[in-house]
């Protein structure tokens, strides 16, 4: 029996991958390195601590690491976050998830101050348990830390009763680290081939697509009890 569903947010709950990838991408230049918007938006899905190593060495890190991450991050909220959309039907797909008495938690490589924002595009703020974003924990996925602090705050529920919602195979990743299965979206940009390799157990093309076919799916009672 499925108790909580955990969603990642960036690229599965809302439209802001692209805008990430070109944040970053200014950023870099900024700091003196060319690097193709492709290879960035790719490593979108990863925290800072994850994603600047990609690109970076430990040198520059060591010298400008943090400076980078603040000048992005500032960049990001003033150009990008306000022109940031939801994805169709994701409070009406949290609100299905409520009428069968599951808790629904976000983890998210974001920043704190994102995620408050991201709530409110999302209209979801009421029909959240508990959150964790990058600043909560060590280390961002595709290690499972922010999934596991998430389990921490739902009561440390058995991992075979809760399911990861997510876009990229670094949520997936990070959700077989600690045995949650995990359900891809296909709105992230990502394709269902990388999705399945990287271990999810259904694919989906967005919130839309698995409110609608949700009877069928992972998070259904009837399947969940299979």
């Amino acid at each position: 029996m499925i108790e909580a569903v955990i969603f990642d947010i960036d690229g599965t709950l809302v439209d802001s991958v692209d805008l990430h990838a070109k944040a970053w991408q200014a950023a870099f230049e900024k700091f003196g390195k060319e690097v193709s918007f492709g290879a960035i938006r790719r490593q979108i899905g990863k925290g800072a601590d994850q994603l600047l190593p990609v690109f970076f060495s430990k040198d520059e890190l060591d010298q400008f690491g943090d400076e980078l991450d603040g000048y992005r991050s500032e960049l990001f909220k003033q150009e990008y976050l306000p022109t940031v959309k939801a994805f169709p039907k994701v409070r009406e797909l949290f609100e299905r998830i409520k009428q069968d008495d599951r808790q629904i938690a976000l983890a998210s490589s974001a920043k704190d101050n994102e995620l408050k924002v991201y709530k409110k595009i999302a209209r979801i703020d009421d029909l959240i348990q508990t959150e964790t974003s990058s600043g909560d924990v060590k280390k961002s996925k595709p290690h499972p830390d922010i999934f596991a602090s998430t389990l921490k705050e739902l009561g440390n529920i058995a991992p075979d009763q809760v399911i990861a919602v997510g876009d990229t195979p670094y949520d997936a990743q990070a959700a077989g680290k600690i045995n949650l299965r995990a359900i891809g979206l296909l709105c992230g940009g990502w394709n269902e081939e990388e999705l399945r390799r990287a271990g999810c157990v259904a694919i989906y093309r967005d919130p839309a697509d698995l409110l609608a076919r949700y009877d069928s799916s992972p998070l259904a009672r009837q399947y969940a009890e299979h």
